[in-house]
């Protein structure tokens, strides 16, 4: 009888003692997470790629793994999906936040759902590809209000005094639906407001010449604007490597720039001003803006120059990533599904330290619920 009890208080242990080493795993298993981030390369918007940098910073290289698209993403979209592929081949990688979502992106989308199905959270911001596309792919998708900014930035250019608008674009940004619709919103609304609108075709930063060719374009073709024109000419383009010396070109001219394509304070004015941000400030956009204001009116531009107090680029990763993490934690609302839009409002709101107005878009008649507008208050230097 001793020998039978003594068996079962044995069995009973070694139960117990699996048991305890089975949650222990399963504890261990469910931090075992990590989110994948595709952005651009330094050359193409520096901006994306130290948001990036700070999630790394934050997270750790264990949580977070980070890759780039091409430069010249258009001819080498093969690349931007194996890259895509291979973060997700990861099981470990439970979330990805891609931003800027250049063509190819939905097409990588596509693959990783081949891989890993709806046991993914995918994210795509500041899409290059039309609203059906993109939006039927990544479960959330983050864009600027760009029909809104249609009737938003020439207000602010007649505010500033301005009486002609040059918007810079080349035929391949014209052929996304809502930046060729936002032109024509810019045309119309210039047009209301006596402002000429002056519809200027630049090199594609992606073509044969590059980055570099389309910068240089800039930086001769404002001057020859400006005489033409006049001074009270504002500059605007929507390309984000040709922000630096289009914010070069138009301060030098005396001219203006009501803001950057991918609204934000460090979005361009930096390097453009050669401004030095000590380290410790980076992340300090007051101090950014207080540095920015005095460099623009110590060379005459002062209430010519604007932008978004918060960059919201890097909202679309630093914000996405938070999101994600409490996405994977369980911390939104099963029924919401992949979006639950109290909880992205609030990783928002913490980041930008302001209300953020989000709408969702409708675009030929047809609800986007998970196309996600975004838009904040413009800010003259």
């Amino acid at each position: 009888m001793f020998r039978k009890i003594t068996a079962l208080l044995l069995a009973l242990v070694m139960m117990l003692s699996m048991a305890a080493c089975t949650s222990t795993s399963e504890a261990k298993s469910s931090d075992e997470w990590k989110i994948g981030i595709l952005t651009g390369t330094v050359s193409q918007n520096e901006e994306e790629y130290r948001a990036a940098e700070n999630v790394v910073k934050k997270y750790g290289e264990d949580k977070i793994v980070v890759k780039t698209y091409p430069d010249k993403f258009m001819d080498e979209q093969d690349t931007t999906i194996s890259n895509i592929v291979e973060l997700a081949s990861d099981p470990q990688i439970k979330a990805l936040i891609i931003v800027q979502a250049v063509p190819g992106v939905s097409a990588g989308i596509e693959k990783a759902r081949e891989i890993r199905g709806d046991d993914l959270l995918i994210i795509a911001g500041v899409p290059g590809e039309d609203p059906s596309m993109i939006a039927d792919k990544a479960d959330i998708v983050f864009a600027l209000d760009e029909l809104t900014m249609g009737k938003a930035i020439p207000e602010l250019v007649k505010e500033m005094g301005g009486t002609t608008f040059v918007h810079y674009s080349f035929p391949r940004h014209m052929s996304y639906a809502l930046l060729a619709a936002r032109r024509d919103l810019f045309k119309e609304n210039c047009e209301a407001l006596g402002i000429e609108f002056v519809d200027a075709t630049a090199p594609d930063p992606t073509g044969d010449a590059g980055v570099p060719g389309a910068q240089q374009f800039i930086l001769e073709d404002v001057p020859r604007m400006v005489a033409k024109y006049g001074k009270d000419t504002a500059f605007f383009s929507t390309n984000c490597s040709m922000q630096v010396p289009l914010i070069e070109a138009a301060l030098e001219q005396g001219a203006m720039f009501p803001q950057p394509c991918c609204p934000s304070p460090t979005h361009g004015f930096p390097s453009a001003l050669a401004l030095e941000i000590d380290a410790d400030k980076t992340g300090d956009m007051p101090y950014i803006i207080d540095q920015i204001s005095a460099a623009i009116a110590e060379k005459g531009g002062e209430g010519r120059f604007g932008t978004w107090a918060v960059p919201v680029s890097m909202m679309f990763i630093e914000g996405g990533v938070e999101y994600a993490v409490a996405w994977i934690n369980g911390e939104t609302d099963p029924a919401a599904g992949a979006l639950d839009m109290d909880v992205l409002r609030a990783k928002f709101e913490g980041y930008a330290k302001t209300e953020i107005n989000i709408e969702t878009l409708t675009d030929n008649g047809v609800t986007y619920d998970n196309y996600l507008m975004i838009l904040l208050d413009a800010y003259i230097f």
